[in-house]
């Protein structure tokens, strides 16, 4: 008979290196304290590491650098996916998604529908936050992180140059997604979204 630990071990080989693994991935091997006790011994056995609490990879082992670890944006597309919740990168996480900003924020600024909380990875945050379903509706990767990186810049502060890159930026979106999106914009945002079009 196999224990719970040996049973997950088993579960974790058969996939691919660099998944996440969630202790609800395995909630019909035990009850969750035994399930968290088996990602524990794993963990100090080095087969898994931990990521965050609750959260664990196999990591992915490169021959120049050794194991590489998941990035924080690829938790919070892992938690999301999990949890299954919308998620949109906002702030200095959309300017740099979008290239207009090289500053790499430590803190990672989601807007979601679903619960608030932060997450700790290293010296990264993961900070979800609840908005209405409006701020989620945007289709386009392009036109809703463009959506969240004028917001964050603000009209003020808004320049010709930076307007000039968010439209050429736009252009590279799929028209019928930008249209979709232009009507949830601000009304400001929405006039700079048409010009794209």
């Amino acid at each position: 008979m196999q224990s719970v630990e040996q049973k997950i071990e088993k579960l974790i080989k058969s996939k691919q290196r660099g998944t996440l693994l969630f202790a609800d991935d395995f909630f019909e091997y035990g009850s969750s304290d035994a399930i968290r006790q088996a990602l524990v011994r794993l963990a100090n056995k080095e087969i898994i590491r931990r990521v965050a609490q609750g959260i664990y990879v196999r990591p992915v082992v490169s021959s120049y650098i050794g194991e590489v670890m998941p990035t924080a944006e690829q938790v919070a597309l892992g938690i999301a996916k999990r949890d299954k919740i919308k998620i949109v990168p906002t702030g200095s996480h959309a300017l740099n998604k979008l290239g207009l900003s090289t500053q790499i924020p430590l803190k990672l600024v989601y807007l979601t529908d679903g619960t608030p909380r932060e997450i700790q990875i290293g010296k990264r945050t993961i900070k979800l936050k609840k908005t209405t379903p409006k701020n989620l509706m945007a289709k386009g990767k392009i036109s809703s992180l463009a959506i969240q990186a004028l917001k964050a810049v603000g009209q003020k502060e808004l320049t010709e140059g930076f307007e000039k890159k968010i439209i050429q930026l736009l252009k590279k979106e799929e028209q019928k997604e930008l249209e979709h999106d232009i009507p949830l914009a601000p009304v400001w945002i929405r006039k700079i979204m048409q010009k794209a079009l």
